[in-house]
């Protein structure tokens, strides 16, 4: 049977037709929400910086590549000037330019590839070790005043070691170098300068550790950003003092040593006094000891000289003859007064005898008895006299209390009824239901009985 056209066309589903631009969009979102934040590294080419002030070039390697956008605002803030060629890591979104239906990356950060990840590295590794403490200002040690011996971890052929010998050497002569040679730049490095470090330690030949090397660009300074040399230094039981590249250069062995010094030299003036300026300390010092002595033996001499005056005019002679002068003064004066004192205490004796027998025991004694005769009838007197009122008050009290005490009732036949539980007293035949426990309180003891009937009185 033939089909309508129009039939078919009206039982056909209906379709959703996208326009390109929504196309674009709707790939732009899905872009946007799936892949979110990349960090992406390739060879930056096909660089185009118009007037607007924005960048645009592609990133590639060595099979793709992928068109990049980096607005003016962000790339402002870009350290060097980029080139084609150049090895990059940028930070970014990808999405769709619309226009042209071409996907890209929206860059906010670019970076030297190389460059950008031992700095990322050094930041990392510098935020681990400062929460453990390993900067903490509190643990670093104070350099020695006057080092004997001082080790040198560094080079034995590199130009930093030359300079600390020189410098060391017109600073301060009498110092002791001892080299504990390392290699200080390469993959070896690091292993290297852990093991000098370690054997300076356990051997405590020095009183201080110099940890040195010349300068140059990050990446040969790396091996003194190895976390491994950082902890060794930590765990050194010597004071260390790096002195690593130039003043520019900062590494993490700067932050974890006793002290850091901008350059070699500079370590090696820092671990050792001038040698000009301890003579002319000691000159002071030779200057101030020679004055003292010189006014301590003005001072000693007067004062040797005031003494012999003294002992001239109090020879011992002249002293002695008047304390044997005074000795006999005071042997007079102490007989005199023994005499006087015997005397007067002969007096005394004399005039308390007397006294005595005016003030005779025994007549006080009798006195005292018939005191005591008297007060003890009086006592007793009074006691029978209290005593007979008390017994008269406490039977009338007796008296009162049996008239008016529920026990007085009970020996008339009454008796007190309560709860065998609770004790509660019970004065209405309601207030108990048959079966229930009761107690009867009599003149004489109680009786436990269990209800069988009540009877209500009206």
């Amino acid at each position: 049977m033939p089909v309508n056209p129009d039939d078919r066309a009206r039982a056909a589903p209906a379709r959703e037709v996208y326009s390109v631009t929504r196309v674009n969009r709707e790939v732009r979102a899905l872009l946007e929400r799936g892949l979110g934040v990349l960090w992406v590294e390739g060879e930056l080419s096909n660089l185009s910086q118009p007037a607007s002030g924005h960048w645009y070039f592609s990133l590639k390697d060595r099979e793709a590549q992928l068109r990049c956008a980096m607005f003016r605002m962000q790339n402002s803030l870009v350290g060097f000037t980029p080139r084609a060629g150049t090895q990059v890591l940028v930070r970014g979104r990808i999405s769709v330019y619309e226009a042209r239906g071409d996907y890209q990356l929206i860059v906010e950060h670019l970076e030297e590839a190389g460059i950008g990840a031992l700095k990322r590295e050094f930041e990392r590794l510098k935020a681990k070790l400062a929460a453990e403490g390993l900067f903490a200002l509190e643990r670093k040690r104070s350099l020695p005043r006057f080092p004997q011996r001082i080790g040198v971890i560094t080079s034995p052929s590199g130009a930093a070691l030359r300079d600390i010998l020189h410098i060391l050497a017109r600073r301060f002569p009498p110092a002791r170098v001892l080299v504990y040679p390392t290699a200080v730049q390469g993959a070896a490095a690091a292993p290297a300068l852990v093991a000098a470090l370690e054997s300076a330690s356990a051997r405590a030949e020095c009183q201080v550790l110099i940890l040195a090397r010349g300068g140059g660009s990050l990446e040969d300074l790396w091996a003194f950003n190895d976390e491994r040399v950082a902890r060794a230094i930590g765990a050194c039981r010597l004071p260390v003092v790096s002195g690593v590249g130039h003043e520019i250069d900062f590494t993490i062995a700067d932050l974890v040593a006793d002290a850091r010094a901008p350059t070699p030299s500079g370590a090696a003036e820092l671990v050792v006094p001038e040698r000009s300026a301890c003579l002319e300390v000691l000159a002071r010092g030779a200057q101030r000891l020679s004055a003292g002595m010189h006014r301590e033996l003005r001072v000693n001499g007067a004062r040797l000289e005031n003494t012999a005056r003294r002992l001239q005019l109090a020879h011992p002679g002249v002293r002695l003859q008047q304390q044997m002068q005074r000795l006999d003064e005071l042997g007079q004066r102490l007989s005199g007064a023994a005499h006087t004192g015997l005397h007067r205490d002969q007096m005394r004796l004399a005039h308390s005898i007397t006294a005595l027998v005016r003030r005779s025991p025994d007549r006080l004694v009798r006195e005292y008895r018939a005191r005591h005769q008297g007060a003890g009838a009086r006592l007793e007197h009074a006691a029978g006299e209290c005593l007979s009122r008390a017994q008269h008050r406490l039977a009338l009290a007796q008296r009162a209390l049996n008239a008016v005490s529920p026990l007085a009732t009970l020996t008339r036949g009454f008796a007190i009824v309560t709860r065998a539980t609770g004790g509660r007293l019970l004065t209405d035949a309601a207030a108990v239901a048959p079966g229930e426990e009761i107690e009867a309180r009599l003149a004489r003891g109680s009786l436990s009985a269990r209800v069988t009937a009540r009877r209500q009185e009206s």
